[in-house]
């Protein structure tokens, strides 16, 4: 992917939110609540990068980078 996500202000708001929320699992995190409107923000900002993500093997890609990324920016809390 050519598209540097981390710098991109819906993730910086996600990772906030995450630290914030005091949840245990990013992967949690994501499927609820103000995690899935960052993430999803996050989805939309990529289309509009031109990342395609209709493909379902290329969005399980996206998903597992974002949180890896997470876990190694955002920490997960424990």
């Amino acid at each position: 992917m050519d598209w540097e996500f981390s710098e991109d202000t819906a993730f910086i708001a996600l990772c906030a939110a995450f630290r914030e929320s005091g949840e245990k699992a990013v992967i949690e995190f994501l499927a609820n609540g103000e995690g899935a409107f960052h993430y999803q923000e996050l989805i939309q900002n990529a289309a509009g990068e031109g990342v395609d993500l209709s493909d379902s093997e290329e969005m399980d890609t996206f998903q597992e980078e974002i949180i890896e990324m997470m876990e190694q920016i955002c920490g997960e809390s424990n």
